[in-house]
């Protein structure tokens, strides 16, 4: 028993809270924060999403502010269903000006599944030279993460430089609730497989992304230099299987 949905319709990406809303978090002193960079040029053509941006904001005290830059959540979450699992396939095109090489960190595109009743995550991060599968449980603002006896917030990073650079590339996620298993898959090659996850993800936010990744000084924010992102987007089809295949 399958069920299968593409998450595109970029077309509408304007029209925000319909099938893509501009990301961000509700801070505790009620404002918003967006992650929406304000010279970003935004093209849809042939049912993908370019995003241009021009590095620009910062967040001085919370990391996980600082880090998104442009981000798009999807309007409707991805229900996890019990047992079996749930598919997530896209593609995705990364290049940026004015990043240092090698560091991908200082710049790159991400797809990020985000669930906002855990504080979990599963994403791909691409940048010009270099892409990273991530697994993580984040405090994200508002979000109240389960108590743990373990490592409650963690966030693993597996870098690799073995795709195509600077070309379209396409990215799987499988998630197993029954199994507590996630697999990463690359070009349809599995390049990660994390057992024993130690958190029910319930739901899943999509979310396409511009982001950099670093840590805040004591001054407040250095992500900013300068660099200019450019992502490409497929729509992301979703698969649920609501029994595994033996």
């Amino acid at each position: 028993m399958g069920m299968e949905k593409i998450y595109g319709d970029f077309h509408t990406i304007l029209d925000e809270g319909n099938v893509w809303k501009v990301g961000g978090f509700k801070l505790p002193d009620g404002s918003f924060w967006e992650y929406r960079e304000p010279d970003a040029t935004v093209i849809v053509r042939n049912n993908t999403l370019y995003v241009r941006a021009p590095l620009s904001r910062g967040h001085d005290r919370v990391q996980i502010l600082d880090n998104a830059k442009h981000m798009y959540y999807s309007v409707e979450e991805v229900e996890v269903p019990e047992e079996g699992e749930v598919t997530f396939e896209m593609s995705i095109r990364a290049r940026s000006t004015g990043t240092a090489p090698g560091d991908l960190y200082d710049g790159y595109v991400s797809w990020n599944l985000l669930d906002f009743t855990t504080g979990a995550a599963l994403d791909f991060f691409a940048g010009n030279d270099k892409y990273a599968s991530v697994y993580a449980v984040l405090p994200f603002p508002g979000v109240e993460v389960p108590k743990s006896d373990k490592t409650r917030f963690f966030c693993i990073f597996k870098e690799d430089t073995d795709f195509k650079a600077r070309e379209f590339n396409d990215y799987k996620i499988v998630y197993n609730r029954a199994k507590d298993e996630a697999v990463f898959y690359l070009n349809g090659r599995e390049v990660r497989r994390e057992r024993n996850v130690p958190i029910k993800f319930n739901r899943f936010t999509i979310a396409l992304g511009i982001m950099t990744e670093k840590d805040l000084s004591p001054e407040g924010s250095v992500s900013v230099h300068g660099q200019t992102v450019i992502a490409e987007y497929s729509p992301v089809k979703v698969t649920i299987q609501e029994q595994a295949s033996e």
